[in-house]
């Protein structure tokens, strides 16, 4: 990338900083870095507060199921189709200015839905804007990192942002929980709404990060951006190779959250509890891994360490469902979090480096929808799966499914590299 190396320098107090600075080191020295962090900590945080407030308002208020996987299917499934057109609004204005915008429209939507509490359709259709606005945000937010640290800092500042998305993502319901009691259902949306004005108060103090040139060539119509980065994504071997290969996994593994449930319930005939803590044991192992990423990363081939965590997070749920105990289930869940952690590292720090800037907010805008889509379908196909077999049966099926994309996705990402290796030497931290 190289196009950060101004604001980077300007935003680390010294120039002297040791290779593979941990991601504490950066949050400490690094004053943009640590803003860009706090601010998608407390948006993520903010995610997830409102989606248990409006899960529980809408449980409340219609009493009907279907009504809850609508109002996720908005939130989730809806705006991950939309990623070629919100990933280009990073490449085409300020990155701040994009983030900040995204935060403010997420804070007014949950605003007006707080004072109005509107009936389900008006409802459905304002969680909507609010979604496309944090899918927004998303690709902006990743595609600032390389401005604001050092190429040598990008392993430890994304295993940091790693560690802090889940972090707020964890803090979320929790928050909700305590504040229920204390004001409601329309005060915890007002606490959200409040939380992404803080958002973006703190994006507001990070340096300007203008959009790169488009080519040399006049900027077409959003439309036109849109096509033009699926077009780089299906022309560009190594950055498809990545992208198809995380979806596939994904479409395998995603599964696994309600497979888990139905293994604790049903196979292990266990209580609430062991539900609780299968769920939490894959937290747990994120955690370990993003904070030994941070620490660490800097010395791991980042191609191998993409394909490490694509097979670590396929075998382990493969042999969860060889599990004979809760006791084994849960130790293959917390080490299938670190592989988890570093597939989510790696494959952010290898775009990062890969792509071009002009293109980067459309390749992450492009990743994190085709990952929705790819989520809807593992749900989808898996619940069909459960239905017609066992969950054990479906963890094999998922965990082998994945082992398999992890081994065309190594030999195409071999491939590939060897390819851009004729023509240019790729970093070799990539």
């Amino acid at each position: 990338m190289g196009s950060g190396a101004d604001v980077a320098g300007t935003a680390i107090d010294s120039g002297t900083d040791p290779p593979g600075l941990g991601g504490l080191g950066l949050l400490r020295r690094n004053r943009a870095f640590r803003t860009l962090w706090s601010a998608r900590v407390i948006s993520y945080a903010g995610d997830s507060l409102s989606l248990v407030a409006l899960m529980l308002h809408v449980a409340e208020s219609t009493g009907q199921a279907f009504a809850i996987a609508l109002l996720l299917l908005v939130g989730d499934f809806a705006p991950a189709l939309l990623g070629p057109l919100t990933g280009a609004l990073s490449d085409r204005f300020d990155l701040r200015r994009v983030m900040i915008g995204a935060e403010l429209v997420q804070g007014g939507v949950l605003l007006l839905i707080a004072v109005l509490l509107p009936p389900l359709p008006v409802l459905l259709a304002l969680v909507a804007v609010r979604a496309i606005a944090g899918q927004v945000f998303q690709p902006a937010s990743r595609a600032a990192v390389p401005a604001l640290v050092r190429d040598r800092d990008l392993e430890s500042a994304n295993a940091g942002i790693g560690f802090g998305t889940n972090g707020g993502e964890a803090i979320g319901p929790l928050l909700a929980a305590a504040l229920f009691p204390l004001v409601g259902v329309r005060g915890v949306l007002l606490v959200d709404a409040v939380s992404f004005l803080l958002s973006a108060v703190l994006l507001s103090s990070l340096p300007g990060l203008p959009a790169a040139p488009a080519d040399g060539a006049a900027r077409g119509s959003l439309l036109r951006d849109a096509r033009a980065g699926l077009g780089y994504l299906w022309s560009t071997p190594i950055v498809r190779t990545i992208l198809l290969g995380f979806c596939a996994v994904v479409a395998f593994n995603g599964v696994d959250d309600v497979a888990l449930v139905l293994l604790a319930t049903d196979t292990f005939r266990a209580g609430n509890s062991a539900v609780g803590l299968l769920l939490g044991a894959v937290g747990i192992g994120l955690f370990a891994g993003y904070l030994l990423l941070a620490r660490y990363g800097v010395r791991a081939h980042m191609a191998g360490l993409l394909i490490a965590g694509f097979a670590v997070s396929s075998v382990g749920n493969l042999l969860t469902g060889l599990a004979w105990a809760v006791g084994a289930a849960l130790l293959l869940q917390a080490v299938r979090g670190l592989g988890i952690a570093a597939m989510d590292v790696a494959t952010n720090t290898l775009l990062q480096r890969a792509v071009p800037e002009r293109m980067l907010g459309r390749v992450f805008g492009n990743l994190y929808g085709a990952v929705g889509v790819a989520a809807a379908l593992s749900y989808l196909g898996g619940a069909l799966l459960l239905d017609a077999t066992s969950a054990p049966t479906t963890l094999l099926v998922a965990g082998a499914g994945g082992t398999l994309a992890t081994i065309v996705t190594a030999w195409a990402l071999h491939r590939s590299w060897h390819r851009a290796a004729g023509s240019a030497q790729p970093d070799q931290r990539t």
